[in-house]
């Protein structure tokens, strides 16, 4: 199937609990899409790419949960991968970042690299969009064998939702506040450009209010989703549906649908749903 949604039997509260919750729905997740070979082959090098932009714990929900990107590594390696890298671009200080997300040591320890983004490796490449024509990506993203997106679902205050299309921003360099004054657009024009080979939705715990940096424990709901396919409209159209929006109310996903990159409709795409 294009897209599958696990859910879990329960809500554990206690760390080892939702470490576990984290591991077999991502597992579950990416078994019901036929499983990580279907998009990694042997050699591969793969870019994962969370949300690891906010100074802030996993549980305030403002990073990608730390469990289910190294659960991500563990099933790239499984399946073949040479290499796996994780990196983001944050906007508050990356060395406080990295650490307090549970990302850097989670990852590193399932046998990533994880390294802070080099400033000398972005380059100026033609994006062609409607708002967006051309601007500094880095590298590495781009000439990855795989790329998989792993956002966390969060309100954004801008754009109400900030999902896989807006996590692509991560990879930007420059003056990303261009971005926000077309947003409708800009982000289209990303995901054009990149065209993630999985996207993986992380809906453990989401982010409900004061996105994307949160940092209030009672702006934070338990879904114990995770959600994946191939198609990055659909997946944050469903992500939506979690923070109570219509999809057909968000703007960048309706241009993003618009033109062709995916549908608003994921129920269309006749999800495999199960609980774990």
């Amino acid at each position: 199937p294009p897209m599958s949604i696990a859910r879990f039997k329960e809500s554990p509260t206690e760390a080892d609990g939702i470490k576990e919750e984290a591991e077999k729905l991502t597992r579950a997740a990416i078994d019901a899409l036929g499983g990580m070979s279907r998009f990694i082959s042997k050699g591969d090098v793969v870019w994962v790419k969370p949300n690891i932009g906010w100074d802030r714990p996993a549980e305030l929900a403002a990073n990608t949960n730390p469990d289910v990107v190294a659960t991500l590594v563990k099933m790239c390696y499984e399946a073949g991968a040479k290499q796996v890298h994780i990196s983001d671009n944050p906007c508050n200080d990356q060395k406080r970042t990295f650490v307090r997300s549970g990302i850097q040591k989670a990852a590193a320890d399932s046998g990533a690299r994880v390294y802070f983004l080099d400033q000398r490796k972005y380059k100026k490449m033609a994006i062609n969009g409607k708002t967006i024509k051309e601007w500094e990506i880095y590298t590495d993203a781009v000439e990855a064998d795989k790329f998989i997106n792993v956002p966390i679902v969060k309100h954004h205050g801008l754009c109400e939702v900030t999902l896989s299309m807006k996590n692509l921003m991560g990879v930007i360099g420059g003056a990303r506040d261009r971005y926000h004054q077309d947003i409708g657009n800009s982000l289209p024009d990303l995901a054009a450009f990149i065209k993630p080979d999985l996207v993986v939705i992380d809906a453990i715990r989401v982010l409900t209010r004061n996105g994307p940096v949160g940092g209030n424990p009672a702006d934070v709901a338990r879904k114990d989703v995770v959600a994946a396919g191939v198609d990055q409209v659909a997946l944050d159209a469903f992500g939506a549906t979690l923070l109570g929006h219509k999809p057909q109310d968000i703007g960048h996903i309706v241009e993003a649908a618009a033109r062709g990159l995916g549908t608003l409709d994921f129920a269309s795409l006749s999800p495999k749903e199960l609980t774990v």
